[in-house]
């Protein structure tokens, strides 16, 4: 009886209960699917609250998660799944819509088990951070040619 408490059922029990986690990370995945316009209309209103922040915390973060972030695949999210949490985190702290209950079954099931949701997360924060490069390089090429410009007009002093 030692022997089957012990080795037998201990098995038994992890198969049922990667079933009922998979039922319950499907289970949050499907209402969180019924939030998402919810929470497209919360990222409208608070769009330019969240958009330095967002930008900052990116900023920060790692190679592979900038990576997942600019196109997010279910790949990414399961090759680095302690990244993505570490950055739903962070998301969830600064009240990002909808990346706390990510974060929550992110916590429970897994980053592997819940690809929908991070997937519409990181998509989100993918507008942020492209609409601020584009800002960025918009920025850059109004500089360079202020820059040419200048040169140019030096380049005719010298000459005349």
């Amino acid at each position: 009886m030692g022997y089957w408490k012990s080795k037998v059922l201990p098995k038994i029990k992890k198969v049922f209960e990667k079933n009922g986690t998979q039922k319950a990370a499907a289970e949050a995945c499907k209402t969180f699917d019924d939030s998402k316009e919810e929470i497209s209309k919360e990222l409208e209103y608070k769009k330019s609250e969240l958009q330095p922040k967002i930008v900052e915390i990116y900023e920060a973060s790692p190679a592979d998660i900038k990576a997942i972030v600019k196109d997010p695949k279910e790949a990414g999210l399961k090759k680095h799944p302690t990244i993505v949490h570490n950055f739903v985190e962070k998301l969830a702290k600064i009240e990002f819509p909808g990346s706390q209950a990510v974060f929550e079954a992110s916590s429970k099931y897994g980053a592997a088990l819940i690809p929908g949701p991070l997937l519409f997360i990181f998509e989100k924060v993918s507008t942020f951070v492209l609409l601020e490069e584009a800002t960025a390089t918009a920025d850059q090429e109004e500089t360079s040619s202020k820059e040419k410009e200048i040169v140019m007009e030096e380049k005719k002093k010298r000459s005349g």
